[in-house]
């Protein structure tokens, strides 16, 4: 029983005594709640807020204390505004397909489900821009674009179930980042509801809007510490022209940048990814696909370029073959077989979910990443003998996904323990490396505390007076993002 959280004097003793004197309760929260969202759009049960308040990370147990599901932008605001009164914590929520915990519950928060929220409207063709509200899924976005036409490019494997909100709010990358930048690249206007219970409208499509701060982007990957994004206003691009999946196996990890600097050089490449072959094994285990080329070696790159490039491509290939760096592959003939080749990589995550990988996102500047992945494997060779370590992910701009998974007869918290112990080690190669400790997935309660790897306390220092100006009474998805003023 919890959902009311004291952010002047936020001591456990002081949230416990006031459970323990039951001034919140479940219904007295519905109640509350009640008079700014319909009673119908209201759950308490034990079965929705262990599904809401939690995402696809798995080391944390949803203790949410209501989920409400709001409509419109006004029910939002008054949300916030009664949240503000009486020191209710919000944790926004779209697909939960984060890998961070940073749409977790862990607190007696409320829930703020925007999957009622799914309306795609304003349609410009001139312009070529979209209006989408915060619960629309990516997979639907990319299908009206291409009905009109069009093509929403930033895409990866959840596009089935994340929500366009939480792709904001965690600045979303994916499969075709090394041709089509990041989700903030597609971002050209959005609607917030801030932590002090304001609507913010912010650049409202422009093009050219010169005049002083461009409050938008500190949203987008805000991870819903700064206010709650309602809609947004997204740029699509032209219709792609037909591609081309091309599936290489290279006998050595090092290999995989010389393929790619091969490539890049002859062609413009929509996406360049890798994966290990314990990756490929995970996903040939389910049986639902076919190993993409007979030769077994230990890592394989994956590409997509424009049909019209094929030859150079070919011509690349046999480069990168007489150099030693490719030992076999394959090149699609149709739209089938090159979703055949991508579902290699992109059923990757799904395929080692049961072994509860513990997952590192990082990223280092491009022409330091041979240096820095020799340096890598050789700790993680050294430091997890035990462990499978699976590597896959869009090395194309320097973004590796590393997963120690976790041994069947370990439990989870003995596991953990073992991975934040090497986890320091890895983050100290990061960071003579100058890299990001969360290139893609978001920072959220399993990074939170590493965040100085990354960001220097002066940096730390800031982002804590912007998310104070914003949220003044930190009621919007707390103890996300910043470590704790201690550990900074």
């Amino acid at each position: 029983l919890s959902g009311v959280l004291s952010f002047s004097s936020p001591s456990p003793a002081e949230l416990f005594e006031r459970l323990l004197h039951g001034i919140t309760t479940m219904t007295d929260l519905a109640a509350r709640l009640a008079a700014v969202i319909d009673p119908a759009r209201i759950r308490t049960d034990a079965d929705s807020l262990q599904q809401y308040g939690r995402d696809w990370t798995r080391y944390y147990a949803p203790a949410a204390s209501a989920v409400v599901f709001p409509h419109s932008l006004g029910e939002v605001q008054a949300l916030v505004q009664l949240a503000r009164a009486e020191r209710l914590a919000l944790v926004p929520s779209g697909g939960r397909t984060g890998l961070s915990g940073g749409a977790c519950a862990v607190a007696g928060e409320v829930v703020v489900s925007f999957e009622q929220m799914r309306e795609i409207s304003d349609f410009d063709p001139v312009a070529a821009t979209v209006r989408c509200q915060a619960g629309v899924v990516t997979e639907s976005l990319q299908q009206y674009a291409l009905a009109q036409g069009l093509y929403f490019p930033v895409d990866f494997a959840s596009r089935g179930s994340s929500c366009i909100g939480g792709n904001i709010a965690t600045n979303a990358g994916g499969i075709k980042v090394v041709r089509y930048g990041m989700f903030r690249d597609w971002v050209a206007g959005l609607t917030v509801v801030t932590g002090a219970g304001d609507v913010l409208r912010l650049n409202q499509g422009l093009v050219k809007n010169n005049s002083g701060y461009d409050l938008r982007h500190l949203f987008v990957g805000s991870e819903g510490t700064l206010g709650l994004i309602v809609d947004a206003t997204l740029r699509l691009a032209r219709a792609p022209a037909p591609a081309r999946v091309m599936v290489c196996a290279a006998p050595a990890l090092e290999h995989i940048l010389q393929v790619f600097h091969a490539f890049r050089a002859r062609l413009t490449l929509n996406a360049f990814e890798f994966f290990s072959e314990a990756a490929q094994q995970a996903v040939l285990a389910r049986g639902h696909v076919r190993r993409a080329v007979d030769t077994v070696t230990p890592y394989y790159a994956l590409l997509e370029f424009d049909a019209e490039h094929e030859p150079a491509a070919l011509a690349a290939f046999e480069a990168c073959v007489d150099a030693g760096w490719l030992a076999d592959g394959v090149i699609s003939q149709s739209d089938t077989q090159a979703a055949a080749l991508w579902r290699l990589r992109e059923d990757i995550s799904e395929s080692i979910t049961p072994r509860t990988p513990y997952k590192n996102d990082v990223s280092v500047v491009i022409s330091r990443a041979p240096a820095f992945i020799a340096e890598l494997d050789a700790l993680l060779a050294r430091e997890y003998p035990d462990f499978d370590v699976v590597w896959f992910g869009h090395i194309g701009d320097g973004n590796l996904h590393i997963n120690v998974l976790r041994p069947l007869d370990m439990d989870i918290d003995t596991f953990r323990g073992h991975c934040e112990r090497v986890n320091s080690l890895v983050f100290d190669v990061l960071a003579r490396y100058q890299g990001s400790m969360s290139a893609e997935h978001g920072v959220g309660l399993l990074k939170r505390d590493y965040l100085p790897v990354t960001r220097s306390a002066e940096e730390i220092h800031y982002l804590r007076g912007i998310r104070q100006v914003f949220d003044p009474d930190g009621i919007l998805n707390p103890g996300k993002l910043l470590p704790a003023a201690e550990s900074a």
